[in-house]
């Protein structure tokens, strides 16, 4: 990941919490016969007392995924959390001196390890329950899985393969105008919110609040 020192998210644990936020992220791994495999996958992260981290997923049994993941490989998970267009018209700089493009900002993690597939059933019910009470915890009504029927379930785990990505190092990029100036970053923030793109707003905004980038 290309991350100027301005744009550059320093601390691991930020980053593995992008992760968390983000829920799913897209695994890249090398084909053996030259290409790549990439799959958009929600995963769980298992951060262990001795700082060892994990990123616990499953896919379907056809997935090519599963004949290049067999034995343990090199692996990049992406996260994006935020990303959105930022217009020039949004800088009170181009009032200035119309020296001014559009961009794009964004929040975005890489994760680098390995992957490995674990067809195990009783890992298996494990991971889908414990990424059912990630996702459904906001619900007004959650769903379990021990809502459905045994047999249904069990028929619904013999077409999937777990995977784990044993997490090596993580790079983390917030890209949210800080080589602006105060005032055109203000723009910005107004610009999105007037555009109505929320996410990115908030994301801005809490940059602006957390980090004193607004001096």
């Amino acid at each position: 990941m290309y991350t100027p020192a301005h744009f550059r998210i320093d601390d691991p644990d930020e980053c593995l919490d992008i992760v968390e936020r983000s829920g799913a992220g897209t695994l890249v791994v090398a084909d053996p016969d030259g290409g790549f495999e990439a799959t958009l996958l929600p995963w769980i992260i298992h951060r262990a007392p001795n700082g060892a981290v994990r990123l616990l997923g499953h896919v379907a049994k056809v997935n090519a995924l599963v004949r290049i993941a067999e034995q343990a490989v090199p692996a990049l998970a992406m996260f994006d959390l935020v990303d959105g267009y930022v217009s020039p018209t949004w800088y009170p700089s181009k009032a200035e001196h119309h020296q001014v493009v559009p961009t794009w900002n964004y929040v975005s993690v890489h994760v680098h390890g390995s992957v490995r597939v674990v067809d195990d059933v009783h890992w298996l019910r494990d991971q889908v329950g414990r990424l059912t009470e990630r996702f459904e915890d906001d619900m007004p009504y959650p769903w379990a899985v021990s809502d459905a029927p045994d047999d249904f379930i069990a028929k619904m785990l013999k077409g999937i393969v777990g995977l784990e990505f044993h997490v090596d190092r993580v790079e983390g990029k917030a890209k949210l105008s800080q080589n602006r100036s105060d005032a055109d970053r203000a723009g910005v923030i107004a610009g999105l919110n007037a555009v109505g793109d929320d996410e990115l707003w908030a994301a801005m905004t809490m940059a602006e609040e957390e980090r004193g980038w607004g001096g």
